[in-house]
C-alpha cells in the first residue's frame, strides 16, 4: 500500500503533467503540496486549538493580559506542526530531518546561552498560572513597591508611588516573597499610638474606638479594637486595628491620614498627650588639679 505522501504528491504530479509537462509538474507539485497542506494543516489547527485553549482558560479564570502570550505560544506550535506535516505530503522527509537535526543543535546552544531568559520565561509562566498579583495589584518585595504595570513572560513592570518605572525579572518575583496587600477585598491597618505614663489608658482606648467607629473608610465589622503592645521608654503604646474594604495604596494612605488626625484632635481636646523622647542622664564631673589652680590664683 502506497503511503499517504506519495499518494498526495504522485496524484498532483500526474495532474499537472497533464496540463503543464512532466518536467515543470515534477518540480511544482511538492510546492503546491506543501502550500495547502501547510494552509490546511494551520487553519485546521488554528481553529481547534483557539476552542480547545479558551475552554481551558475560561475553566482556569485567566484574566485577559495572560490569555494573549498563552494564544500566540499555541498559534506558533499549530505553525510548526502544519510545517512538518506539509513537509511530510510534500515527501520533503529528507529535509525535514536534516532541519529537525539542526534545530535540535541549535535550540542545545541557545539553551545553554540563555539559562537566564529561560529562568524568567518559566517564572512567567508560573506567575500566569498561580497568580499571586495581576495588573493594577499593589505589591511588596525586597525592599521595593508599586503598582503592577504590565506582564510578560520574561519580565514585569513596576510603577513606584515616586512614578519610577521598574522592570522586574520575573524569576526574581517568583524566587523571594511577595507581599500582594490588595489580593483580598479587605485589608487590616495596624496603626500606633503612644500615650504617657500619667495619661489613662481606657480613656486613649476608648477615643481611639470611637474615631474609627466615626470614620467612614472604616468598617464596623470586624470592628475596631485597641491593644496595648508596648512599654516604651517615654511612651505607653497602644495599636488600633481596623479593617477597610476594596483596598488600594491611595485609599490605604487616605484613610490612614485622616484616622490618625481625627485621634490626635480628639486627644488635644482630652487631655491626652502624646509624650516626647526623653532622657536621663547622671553621673558626676570631676577636674584633676582644681586644688593647685586655685592656689596659683591666689
Amino acid at each position: 500500500m502506497t503511503p499517504l505522501p506519495l499518494q498526495a504528491t504522485s496524484f498532483v504530479r500526474n495532474l499537472l503533467t497533464r496540463l503543464i509537462g512532466e518536467t515543470i509538474a515534477g518540480a511544482v507539485a511538492p510546492i503546491l503540496v506543501f502550500v495547502v497542506a501547510f494552509v490546511a494543516v494551520y487553519i485546521v489547527g488554528r481553529s481547534v486549538s483557539t476552542t480547545v485553549l479558551k475552554r481551558v482558560l475560561d475553566a482556569r479564570g485567566l484574566d485577559a493580559h495572560a490569555r494573549k502570550p498563552l494564544k500566540k505560544i499555541t498559534n506558533v506550535v499549530v505553525a510548526f506542526v502544519a510545517i512538518a506535516v506539509a513537509f511530510g505530503l510534500a515527501e520533503y522527509g529528507n529535509f525535514l530531518q536534516s532541519l529537525a537535526t539542526i534545530a535540535a543543535a541549535a535550540t542545545l546552544a541557545v539553551g545553554l546561552a540563555t539559562q537566564d531568559t529561560i529562568s524568567n520565561f518559566v517564572a512567567g509562566v508560573f506567575i500566569f498560572t498561580d497568580r499571586p498579583f495581576r495588573i493594577g495589584d499593589w505589591i511588596e518585595w525586597d525592599g521595593h513597591t508599586g503598582v503592577v504595570e504590565d506582564i510578560s513572560f520574561r519580565v514585569t513592570r513596576v510603577r513606584t508611588f515616586d512614578n519610577e518605572l521598574l522592570t522586574v525579572p520575573n524569576n526574581t518575583l517568583t524566587s523571594g516573597v511577595v507581599k500582594n496587600p490588595v489580593a483580598k477585598d479587605t485589608l487590616r491597618l495596624k496603626i500606633p499610638f503612644g500615650i504617657s505614663y500619667d495619661d489613662d489608658v481606657e480613656q486613649a482606648s476608648k477615643i481611639i474606638v470611637e474615631e474609627a467607629e466615626a470614620a467612614a473608610d472604616i468598617l464596623d465589622d470586624p470592628a475596631p479594637s485597641v491593644r496595648l503592645t508596648e512599654l516604651g521608654d517615654s511612651a505607653v503604646v497602644l495599636q488600633s486595628r481596623v479593617w477597610i474594604a476594596d483596598p488600594s495604596r491611595a485609599d490605604l494612605v487616605k484613610t490612614r491620614a485622616d484616622y490618625v488626625t481625627s485621634v490626635k484632635r480628639r486627644f488635644d481636646q482630652e487631655g491626652v498627650n502624646f509624650p516626647y523622647p526623653n532622657r536621663t542622664l547622671g553621673g558626676s564631673l570631676s577636674i584633676e588639679g582644681l586644688d593647685r589652680l586655685t592656689e596659683t590664683a591666689n
